[in-house]
C-alpha cells in the first residue's frame, strides 16, 4: 500500500534555510536585491548593489596596474619639468604694456642673448599686470644687456628702472621638498595608526596602498603632460592626500557597518556586503568629487585669465588632478583590495564557502530543514537523502534530467 510522502515541504525547508538569518531585522542590508534593470541614475541613487565593482576586482586591478605602469615609465623616461625654485636661475620682471606680448618678449630675449628663456608669462591684471621671465642663471653683464634691450624695445612705458631681476637658488626648492617628504611620512604614520585602531589592519593597509597610488599616479600625470613642478605643487600634493583618505574612510566605515554581523547569516558573503557598501556610498563619492572640483576649476579660471598668478594655478592644478585620482582609488582600488585581504582570513573564507554551498544545495533542491546548516550536516540522514545530497554536491543530479531537481511544493505518492 502506497503512503503519501511529503516531498513538498519546501515551505518548511525555506523557513529553515534562514538558519541564523532570523536574528537579523527585516529590511536589513542582507535582504537587498540588486536593481540591475533600472536606469543608470536610479541605480546610482538607490545604491542597491546593482554595480558589480567588487565582483570585477580583477579587472580594476588590471586597470590600476596599467595606470601605474604608464606613470612609472613616464617618470623614468620623461622625468619632470621642474620650476626655477628647483632648478635655480634668474627671474626678470617688468610692467606689462600693450606691446609686451609673450612672443615679443621672447624675441627681444633671443636677440640679446642668443637663447630662449625658460618661461615667459604674465601675472596680475590692469595696472598691476607684469611680465615675468624665468631663465637659467644670468651673469650681471647679461642682466644689464637684457634690461637695456627691454627698455629700448618696450619704452617709453618700460624704463631700465622698472626692470627688476633676482637670482633664485635651487636649495630653497629642495628644502621645501625635504620638508614635504617628512610631512608625508608623518601623515602616513598617523593614518596607519588611526585606521588600525578605528577599523583593522586590512583596512589600514588598503588605505595606505590607495594613498601611494594617488601620489604615484598624480606624479605620473604631471610627468606625462609636462606640468611644471613648483613648491606649490608639492604643498598641494599633501592637500589631496587628505581628501583621498577622507573618501576612503567614509567607504570603509560603510563596509564595516554592513559586515558587522555578516558571520551570523548565510545570505551574503563578505564581498557582496562590501559591494553593497560601495554602491551605497558611490553617489556620495561622485557628489563630493564634483563639488570639490567646481571651486578648483573656478580657482584655475581666476588664476589664469583674471589674475595670472602662477602660484594659484599650480596649487589648483595639483588639487584637481588629485581629487579625481583620489575618488577613483577609494572606490575601484582600496575597496576591492580590502575584500581581497579580508578573504585571506580563515573565518571569512569558511563563511564564503558556507554561503556558496548553501546556494548550491538550494539550487539543487536540497534546502536545510534545521536552524543551522552545520547542525543539519551532522544530523543522521536516510539513505535516499544521503544519495541525493551526494548527487547535488558532485553534479551527478544534473545528468539525470539535465537540471538539478527542485522541490515542487506538491504532495505525491509512490
Amino acid at each position: 500500500m502506497s503512503r503519501p510522502v511529503d516531498t513538498g515541504s519546501a515551505e518548511t525547508g525555506a523557513a529553515g534555510a534562514a538558519d541564523t538569518d532570523d536574528r537579523l531585522p527585516a529590511g536589513s542590508d542582507a535582504d537587498y536585491v540588486p536593481a540591475k534593470d533600472h536606469s543608470l541614475l536610479s541605480r546610482l541613487y538607490t545604491g542597491t548593489g546593482a554595480f558589480e565593482i567588487i565582483a570585477r576586482r580583477r579587472m580594476w586591478y588590471g586597470i590600476t596596474a596599467a595606470i601605474l605602469a604608464i606613470c612609472v615609465l613616464s617618470i623614468a623616461i620623461r622625468g619632470f619639468t621642474f620650476g626655477i625654485d628647483f632648478e635655480g636661475g634668474t627671474q626678470v620682471s617688468f610692467p606689462a604694456t600693450a606691446e609686451t606680448s609673450t612672443s615679443a618678449v621672447e624675441k627681444a630675449y633671443r636677440d640679446t642673448l642668443g637663447t630662449d628663456p625658460t618661461t615667459v608669462q604674465t601675472a596680475g591684471s590692469g595696472s598691476s599686470k607684469t611680465v615675468q621671465i624665468r631663465t637659467e642663471t644670468l651673469s650681471q653683464q647679461d642682466t644689464q644687456k637684457l634690461t637695456q634691450k627691454f627698455a629700448t624695445t618696450f619704452g617709453p612705458e618700460v624704463t631700465a628702472d622698472k626692470v627688476s631681476s633676482s637670482d633664485v637658488s635651487s636649495s630653497w626648492g629642495s628644502e621645501i621638498t625635504k620638508k614635504a617628504i617628512i610631512a608625508l611620512a608623518v601623515f602616513l604614520a598617523i593614518i596607519l595608526v588611526y585606521i588600525t585602531i578605528r577599523f583593522d589592519r586590512e583596512m589600514a593597509f588598503a588605505a595606505l596602498a590607495s594613498l601611494f597610488f594617488d601620489v604615484l599616479c598624480t606624479a605620473g600625470i604631471y610627468s606625462l603632460v609636462g606640468f611644471e613642478v613648483t613648491p606649490a605643487t608639492v604643498i598641494g600634493l599633501l592637500t589631496i592626500l587628505g581628501f583621498s583618505i577622507y573618501d576612503t574612510v567614509v567607504v570603509f566605515d560603510k563596509v564595516n557597518e554592513n559586515t558587522r554581523s555578516f558571520l551570523h547569516t548565510t545570505r551574503r558573503t563578505y564581498a557582496e556586503q562590501a559591494n553593497l557598501a560601495v554602491n551605497q556610498t558611490l553617489m556620495r563619492s561622485i557628489n563630493t568629487t564634483v563639488i570639490s572640483a567646481l571651486p578648483i576649476l573656478a580657482l584655475i579660471v581666476i588664476a589664469v585669465w583674471l589674475l595670472g598668478v602662477g602660484t594659484l594655478k599650480d596649487l589648483a592644478l595639483i588639487q584637481l588632478v588629485g581629487v579625481v585620482v583620489g575618488a577613483y582609488s577609494s572606490v575601484f582600488f582600496a575597496s576591492p583590495l580590502l575584500v581581497t585581504l579580508k578573504e585571506r582570513r580563515s573565518e571569512i573564507a569558511r563563511h564564503t564557502r558556507k554561503v556558496l554551498d548553501r546556494r548550491i544545495r538550494q539550487e539543487g533542491g536540497v534546502v536545510p530543514t534545521t536552524d543551522d546548516d552545520e547542525t543539519a550536516a551532522r544530523r543522521p540522514q536516510g539513505a535516499a537523502a544521503r544519495r541525493r545530497n551526494h548527487r547535488v554536491a558532485t553534479g551527478d543530479d544534473a545528468g539525470r534530467g539535465g537540471t538539478p531537481s527542485r522541490p515542487s511544493g506538491k504532495r505525491r505518492t509512490r
